[in-house]
């Protein structure tokens, strides 16, 4: 069998935050499907990067007193270690933000060009009037136009699927500052998709480029048919463009204007492996303008849209070869729900690697994913027993019960009679691959671990532990664990996709690597086995609740964290309130709500397992006193805060944190982290006094 040159792509992760479990169902399903086409002996190559520009970049660099470079260096730093910790296997991580993009951007937008799909009209776009910028779709929420659904994206509505612009929205919102944006009129640059129509409908609908239940999404909603009661749709105009401020690429030919980051991400795509090719010799023609190579594109369902229809026309008018298979998955739930912050859930790949073994996620994610759409739920209490049950008690445990007795002696050199049970497992080969190569991983691991359940009562009724004991019966020993060893390795060939930490360990026990598919079918034979270490640890529900905990206060530091930096926005004059401007105006009668009071520290202490926050105790007189978390640990040492005056907000309703009840909140200016600055009225004031 010849074979094949693949090119491989997840979605790219935006360069504006952590890594969390819902990022890791996608980068996780690739990976598997990348590593078991290296396994059967393809040529798969797998690139990513960084999608680094926008006005959220530009924000949070301007924020944050950095610039742009600066905030998507250190996130694709943490974004790649993140990727390691759960054996990501990249060939190369790149950025959008590369020359190779910037060049290959200028290179389709000329050929978009020169087929005549540009056209250029003014546009009312939305206008955050407090930010001093127009607002990208991300940044707005509203209700959906079509079907009335409330806090909807600004691009499209995850309810009816239709497409719209921010301006359409019904009681638009601007997530920057919470306030109404304004309409203004700014140029834009658009591609005329519509032009592409016959040859989309093409491509989404032949040739099984789509799953079938995309394919009817894209007919039903985008492209319609000729022969529908409402007859073809039209496709939009792409609205390919931004105007000033906008962290991108300037288009060369239209000064003022940037490409929407819509643009040149999947370009990302291109770039990354134009970097992997200069890096190895290779030439880009042989991956992006060959028929003879396989592209294919993992992503979730909410950016299908990009990926079907403006992608492809991308790739066709610029004479790139188009995918060979766009696989989209579901959403992430954990415990039924969509992950939550507030109860410990919306968890970091980072928080999960502290607590718990990587390799245990990618199992249970592999055991939920199918080909199809279906959104996957982590419930934690089946995480735990799924892992123990399947891989500890099942697979690690034919080695653990098997290879230290045979270490003496080595393997046999012939394979044993065993009843069939190793020729049964290599015919079940190609039907577990067939499960990979479609994406249904789940089936894969159902059928391994019913070879699994088979493999353990041949251990368990040949007793090695009480064949030991017998030197008499040492052939017969040797005998038993060569089987036993022999299925332990074919079940870790199949799950090697899935687990390459376990075949690791595998392949140091044996010493031999685990490197091709056809190896399930050949027992290993007459070679020493080394002396069993550890291969799986039992999850414990202790980390689970460690892990838990840690979430949810990481989220209390960020909540009490921004409760600090709103808390500049209360004082008249200082840095903060000239740089930023309130969120809202508000009367008269609206600020006397606002029970501004002096107080005074009478104890200041660190909080275990915190990084930002002080706990402070502050007396408002008599016996009153507030508990009140705050987040100034990077500027203050809590023993020098002890007998100081500051201003607290008095009359906010108590919030239950995971460190405790915070009953308030002090005033401060500044810009975060090390420089806070605390409002302290002069000595004489009294803790209690009201300010005005």
């Amino acid at each position: 069998m010849s074979k094949r040159r693949i090119l491989v792509t997840s979605a790219l992760p935006y360069a504006n935050g952590p890594i969390h479990l819902g990022h890791l169902v996608e980068y996780i399903q690739t990976d598997i499907w990348v590593r078991f086409q290296r396994l059967r002996g393809n040529h798969c190559v797998y690139v990513c990067a960084d999608d680094t520009h926008g006005t959220a970049i530009m924000l949070r660099a301007r924020r944050e007193s950095r610039s742009e470079e600066q905030v998507i260096a250190q996130s694709q730093q943490e974004h790649e270690r993140d990727f390691s910790h759960f054996q990501i296997s990249f060939d190369n991580y790149g950025s959008t933000h590369s020359s190779e993009n910037r060049q290959l951007c200028g290179e389709i937008w000329s050929a978009i060009r020169e087929a005549g799909l540009v056209k250029t009209k003014d546009v009312e776009q939305l206008f955050d009037v407090q930010q001093k910028t127009f607002l990208a779709d991300r940044f707005v929420r509203g209700t959906c136009p079509t079907c009335g659904s409330p806090d909807q994206p600004g691009d499209n509505c995850s309810q009816c699927g239709t497409t719209y612009t921010p301006a359409e929205l019904i009681d638009p919102i601007s997530t920057l500052s919470g306030s109404t944006p304004e309409i203004r009129t700014a140029e834009h640059l658009f591609i005329e998709l519509e032009q592409l129509h016959g040859f989309l409908e093409q491509w989404t609908q032949n040739e099984d480029h789509l799953q079938p239940e995309v394919a009817n999404y894209l007919k039903g909603h985008f492209l319609g048919s000729g022969d529908s009661p409402e007859g073809a749709k039209i496709l939009r105009d792409w609205d390919i463009s931004r105007p000033a401020p906008y962290f991108g690429f300037e288009i060369p030919d239209s000064p003022g204007h940037f490409w929407y980051v819509w643009f040149d991400a999947p370009i990302g795509y291109i770039a990354s492996t134009q970097q992997w090719c200069d890096k190895n010799g290779e030439c880009l023609d042989d991956w992006w303008r060959s028929e003879e190579c396989e592209i294919h594109h993992f992503l979730g369902k909410d950016i299908t849209y990009f990926h079907t229809l403006f992608w492809p026309g991308m790739l066709k008018t610029a004479g790139f070869q188009l995918p060979t298979k766009v696989h989209i998955h579901g959403f992430l739930t954990v415990n039924g729900e969509k992950m939550s912050k507030s109860k410990g859930t919306f968890i970091k790949a980072e928080t999960f690697h502290r607590h718990l073994d990587p390799s245990a996620l990618r199992y249970f994610y592999a055991s939920k994913l199918g080909p199809k759409l279906d959104d996957i739920d982590l419930s934690l209490e089946e995480f735990v027993m799924k892992v123990n049950s399947d891989l500890v008690n099942k697979v690690v445990n034919l080695a653990s019960r098997s290879a230290k007795f045979v270490r003496d002696v080595g393997l046999a050199s012939v394979y044993p009679d065993d009843g069939g049970l190793f020729d049964k497992a290599a015919a079940a080969g190609e039907e577990i691959a067939e499960a990979y190569e479609s994406c249904d991983y789940n089936r894969a691991m159902r059928l391994i671990m019913a070879l699994a359940d088979e493999a353990n009562p041949y251990v368990e009724q040949a007793e090695p532990w009480n064949l030991k004991k017998d030197p008499a019966r040492a052939g017969q020993l040797q005998d038993v664990c060569t089987v036993a060893i022999n299925l332990f390795r074919q079940l870790v060939i199949y799950l090697s996709p899935v687990l390459p930490d376990l075949a690791k360990k595998t392949e140091t026990l044996l010493g031999e690597p685990i490197t091709d598919w056809e190896q399930s079918k050949t027992p290993q034979l007459g070679t020493p086995v080394a002396k069993f270490k550890h291969m799986m640890k039992r999850i414990d529900q202790k980390d689970i609740d460690k892990m838990v905990d840690d979430t949810q206060k990481e989220q209390a530091e960020e909540l009490a964290a921004t409760l600090s930096e709103s808390t500049a926005k209360f004082q008249d004059g200082g840095e903060a309130l000239a740089a930023e401007p309130m969120t809202e105006e508000c009367t008269i009668d609206d600020f006397v709500k606002v029970d501004l009071r002096v107080a005074r520290v009478v104890e200041a202490d660190h909080v275990d397992g915190a990084r930002k926050l002080l706990k402070l105790k502050l007396s408002l007189g008599g016996d009153e006193t507030r508990t009140v978390f705050a987040g100034i640990k990077a500027a203050y040492e809590p023993e020098k805060l002890v007998g100081r005056l500051v201003v607290m907000v008095a009359n906010l309703k108590p919030r239950q944190m995971k460190f405790g009840l915070s009953e308030g909140m002090v005033c401060a200016s500044g810009a975060g982290g090390a420089e806070v600055f605390l409002l302290s009225p002069d000595e004489g004031a009294v803790p209690g006094q009201r300010v005005h």
